[in-house]
């Protein structure tokens, strides 16, 4: 919480001396608070950035195989299923199956099997 406030601490007290220093044309001024609390949030956020990097190059490998190995098969459901509103959310049993219900028909859809 004290990193929080202290961005915008630092910003007011930057901007005092040049407040004194304005005559009537604030905007500049409301710029460089923008700018000093803006350089001060990427500062803080630097690290969870270069932890986000870290992890994705992790998992580059794990998500370049799973498109190999499921992208055709993926392919193949996708060209047998023409609109994807007639089906439930999948569900996952018990014993690993997971299963796509279809919804109950409405009055004049016809079931193509």
């Amino acid at each position: 919480m004290k990193q929080i406030l202290l961005a915008p601490a630092l910003v007011l007290a930057a901007s005092t001396p040049a407040f004194a220093e304005e005559d009537g044309g604030g905007f500049n001024l409301m710029e460089e608070g923008a700018k000093l609390f803006l350089r001060g949030m990427m500062q803080q956020m630097e690290p969870a950035i270069d932890e986000l990097e870290g992890f994705m190059s992790e998992m580059e490998p794990a998500m370049r195989s799973f498109a190999q190995e499921m992208g055709p098969k993926m392919q193949s459901l996708f060209e047998k299923v023409e609109d994807w509103s007639k089906y439930e959310a999948p569900e996952v049993l018990p014993n690993g199956d997971i299963i796509i219900r279809r919804k109950p028909a409405a009055p004049g859809d016809e079931i193509d099997l």
